[in-house]
């Protein structure tokens, strides 16, 4: 699957995986060694994420509940999270979080308001 932000034009992701059971969510990327470039992770309905045994940092974008044409509107970003430091903030009304390899975030210009779709 990928995720395109579509207000900017760019791709976030060319090859994410979806984490949609619990057990999948709580492992998100914990043991992985990296994250490469182009790929991430969709945590569904979720608000907030753990960097708990985590050994890189990432970037997470934190996502409404799909429109009627299926697109999804940033609601926060949260850049470079650094590994081992716990709890992210929740982020009231997100129904899901991307996270991806620390950096994109700035590279696609991504931003609150903006709108993603899946594909």
């Amino acid at each position: 699957m990928d995720a395109h932000n579509v207000a900017r034009g760019t791709v976030l992701a060319e090859n994410l995986e979806v984490a949609s059971s619990l057990w999948a969510r709580f492992m998100g990327l914990m043991g992985r060694p990296s994250l490469e470039r182009g790929a991430g992770l969709w945590l569904t309905g979720t608000n907030g994420i753990h960097m708990w045994f985590m050994r890189f940092p990432i970037d997470a974008v934190f996502l409404g509940k799909p429109d009627s044409s299926g697109q999804r509107t940033v609601l926060a970003t949260r850049t470079s999270l650094r590994p081992w430091t716990g709890l992210v903030p929740l982020i009231r009304g997100a129904d899901g979080c991307l996270e991806l390899p620390a950096g994109t975030v700035s590279a696609t210009r991504t931003g609150k308001g903006d709108q993603v779709r899946f594909e």
